[in-house]
């Protein structure tokens, strides 16, 4: 096949969903382990996160809700199912673990949301989608780690929910670049709008007030 990529997919997938009228910004699993040289899961995303707390500055501004995740498992993964023996490395991610600790540029504010999940989707199996509900939010942009696993299974689960997922392709970020920026083309195409770190923060500057 002589065509490129993306003049294959635009013959089905070209669509566009535009930014929703009530945001809330979600920053998945930026955590110690991703991190720290010394850590299995290390995923040289500093620049990722740098790009996130931008966009978490433009979010306090306009006054949106922040919500963060971590991963948290018993001491023995129980929790953590097939998902904990398939990737023994989750041990990072057991109660105690300093592996699972914010990053020191990541506390988050009195009164921002904190879920702890065991699975990819920051929606499996936790009150994330009723609790946007709650506060009728109709569109979720995405930031955090990594591309390839916890921001795919979000945002698919996002859309999945009826939410507009708007991934924040800056503020994300992935152990190799191959899967990230597959990841990142197969989303837009097909659960959301992948925006840049400039779009995300004009817009949500715009939205500021209103």
């Amino acid at each position: 096949m002589t065509e490129n990529l993306s003049a294959n997919y635009k013959k089905a997938y070209d669509n566009r969903l535009g930014f929703g009228r009530r945001p809330a910004l979600i920053l998945v699993d930026f955590v110690q382990a991703y991190f720290d040289r010394g850590c299995d899961l290390y995923a040289g995303v500093e620049n990722a996160l740098a790009s996130a707390l931008r966009v978490r500055n433009a979010a306090r501004g306009a006054g949106i809700p922040v919500i963060y995740t971590n991963v948290v498992y018993h001491s023995d993964g129980a929790d953590g199912g097939v998902f904990f023996r398939k990737a023994p490395v989750l041990k990072n991610f057991v109660l105690g673990n300093p592996m699972g600790d914010w990053p020191k540029d990541l506390q988050p504010a009195a009164g921002e949301l904190v879920i702890s999940k065991q699975y990819p989707s920051a929606f499996f199996g936790t009150s994330l989608a009723s609790t946007l509900r709650v506060m009728e939010i109709d569109t979720l942009v995405i930031t955090g780690v990594t591309t390839s696993g916890c921001i795919r299974a979000t945002c698919v689960d996002a859309m999945s929910h009826g939410f507009i997922p708007i991934v924040v392709e800056d503020a994300c970020g992935d152990r190799h670049e191959a899967p990230h920026n597959a990841n990142l083309f197969d989303m837009n195409a097909k659960y959301a709008d992948v925006v840049t770190e400039v779009e995300a923060v004009d817009y949500l500057k715009k939205y500021h007030g209103n």
